[in-house]
Parts: structure tokens; sequence; C-alpha cells
């Protein structure tokens, strides 16, 4: 048998059993972990990027090692909790028979507490993004089902005044309570903005360079 014939072949015999039905869940499972790493690669790589060259320090390899390093933590934790929440799922549905709303609460707590309960930089920022979205989800599904009346008025005003108040009063007052990247961000934007020695460091770069 030749090299392509044999290639063929084994696609063949890989599609036919990615079509089979009892395999499925368990299949899922893996295709989860995959699209959890490339997912967890897309959004954290970019992000990396920009705020490394923006905010830190040290030569150009250190930075480079540095996204690598929050690029793969995060794609990582993405691909390991996406397998242990379906892997889970499908375990309870398959001792109990059925699917229930309380297996997929009770399999994202433990990925939650296996995968996210450590607490670095990486996990903190995830963590905070979901509990942003959980507050405004819980706060429409309260409205939906009846539990606090529907707002006469937009919202979203009151919110953004109070959410901008707050996280400035405490960047001013308490700084160390916020999160490192974002003191760096309103450092940026709020304190670095109040220092500057010539045109160079007013227009072109945010503080005065020292010549080597």
């Amino acid at each position: 048998m030749t090299t392509p014939d044999l290639l063929r072949t084994v696609l063949y015999t890989v599609n036919n059993l990615l079509q089979e039905e009892k395999y499925k869940a368990a299949l899922a499972v893996f295709k989860g972990f995959r699209n959890g790493a490339v997912y967890g690669a897309k959004i954290r790589a970019p992000h990396a990027l920009v705020m490394t060259f923006l905010f830190r320090n040290g030569s150009l390899k250190d930075k480079l090692k540095a996204i690598a390093k929050a690029t793969y933590t995060h794609s990582r934790n993405l691909a390991y909790f996406v397998f242990t929440y379906k892997g889970l799922q499908a375990l309870q549905e398959k001792v109990q028979g059925k699917s229930l709303q309380s297996h997929s609460f009770l399999a994202a707590c433990i990925g939650g507490w296996l995968v996210f309960g450590e607490n670095n930089n990486i996990n903190s920022q995830i963590n905070m993004y979901l509990l942003s979205r959980i507050l405004f989800a819980l706060a429409r599904l309260a409205v939906e089902k009846g539990y606090i009346p529907q707002p006469k008025k937009d919202p979203f005003p009151l919110f953004a005044t109070l959410v901008w108040g707050t996280v400035l009063w405490l960047f001013e007052t308490y700084p160390h309570t916020l999160q490192p990247s974002l003191q760096s961000s309103m450092n940026y934007l709020y304190h670095d903005s109040n220092v500057w020695h010539d045109i160079s460091d007013f227009l072109v770069y945010n503080k005065q360079r020292t010549l080597k």
C-alpha cells in the first residue's frame, strides 16, 4: 500500500469513527479541550502583547517570554477546564440517565476549583471578567422572572456612574486593593499624565528617555 493510499485509509477510518454516536460524548470532551486551548491562545496572545509592550520593562527576550507564558497559561487552563467540565457533565448524565440543570453547575464548580482556584494574575483576570458578566446576567434574570420590577428608565447611566466613581475613588485612595494590571493602566492614564519635562515626554513618549 502506497503512502497516499494509507493516508486515505486512515482518514476514512477516523472520519467513520467520528460519526459513531456511541463515542460522541467522549469525542465532544476532546474537541472541547481543543477549542479551549485555541480560544485561550486567541484571547490571551493579543492582550498579553499589548499589555507587555505598554507597561512591562525589560529586554525584548524577557517580554516575548512573558507573552508566551501568559498565552500558554490561559490556553492550558481553559483547555483543562473545558475538558473537566464536559467530562463531568457526560459522566453525570450517564450515571443518572438524563441531563439535569444541576449537572452543569456541579461540573463547573469542580472544574473552577481545580483549574481556576489558584490565585494568580491570569486566573484573577478570568474570574473577574466572568463575575461582571454574571452580575449583569443575574440582574436580567431577576427582571425576567419577576423578582425585581422592570426599570422604567434605562439603568445603564446609573450603573456607569457608580462603576467609574467607585473605581477612581479606590484608585486614588486605596490603589493597593486593585488588580496590578488595572493599577498600571490607571497610573498611565491619570498619574503619568501629570509629569513631563519637555515636548518629547509631553507628546512623543510617556516618560523622559535617558541616554545610555
